[in-house]
């Protein structure tokens, strides 16, 4: 079964300085039949203009993920953590039984957009913790790499939570399958360009609900593809 989620429905909030798009209810978006997928919360496509940002704010017991698509994306958080993301960077941040953070666009000149993503933790009141890794798409084009997942396997990040997640940058006619093992599900979201998944075609900020299926198959219909995969208990 598989169930799309057209970019065009998603909530939007645009605060002139960020343009957000919500995939699931967040803020002042609310929709019952859109509050999340599995343990996946949050998929929030964001653009930041220059010199604009997220200022201080705080979290607790969730799972967040920021993958940037252009620009870059500075961060800092109260347990001594600054970095720059840039695309290719996956960064997980544990907020556990507390974290602050900012996030802002340090560019006089560029834009920022990335996807900010929130995974419901296994348990609640872990230690917060911070990680981030570069993957080099360029290198692996035309194939699913694993970026994040429970156990940290093959280099990914650690995700506190029964999740992997992947990533693949593809050119038009790359296709990749992906089996689906018994009681697991997955979510599919187009970050840019276009694929057909099992006869459904998707554009970019496009998303897919999968369940109760053996095997997905994913092949692009555009250069310069870019999507993300969900496979979660």
């Amino acid at each position: 079964m598989i169930n799309i989620r057209l970019a065009h429905e998603r909530g939007n909030a645009d605060f002139g300085w960020l343009d957000s798009k919500h995939t699931f209810s967040f803020g002042n978006y609310y929709d019952p039949n859109h509050m999340g997928f599995g343990s996946l919360r949050v998929i929030n496509e964001d653009k930041v203009q220059p010199s604009k940002g997220f200022g201080t704010h705080s979290h607790q017991n969730m799972e967040i993920i920021s993958y940037v698509l252009e620009g870059e994306l500075e961060h800092k958080d109260s347990i001594g953590n600054g970095s720059v993301i840039r695309p290719g960077d996956v960064q997980r941040m544990s907020a556990g039984t507390g974290i602050a953070h900012s996030e802002f666009n340090g560019s006089n000149s560029n834009g920022v957009h990335f996807l900010q993503i929130w995974i419901l933790p296994e348990k609640k009141g872990i230690k917060p913790s911070y990680e981030q890794k570069h993957f080099p798409l360029a290198e692996n084009l035309g194939q699913l790499t694993l970026v994040g997942s429970q156990d940290g396997r093959d280099n990914s990040v650690t995700i506190h939570q029964d999740v992997n997640l992947y990533v693949a940058a593809l050119n038009k006619d790359d296709k990749v399958e992906h089996l689906i093992n018994y009681h697991r599900s997955v979510w599919l979201q187009v970050a840019r360009g276009a694929v057909d998944i099992n006869s459904h075609t998707l554009f970019a900020g496009d998303g897919a609900a999968i369940s109760q299926e053996e095997k997905i198959a994913i092949a692009a219909t555009m250069d310069n593809t870019e999507v993300l995969l969900f496979d979660m208990a």
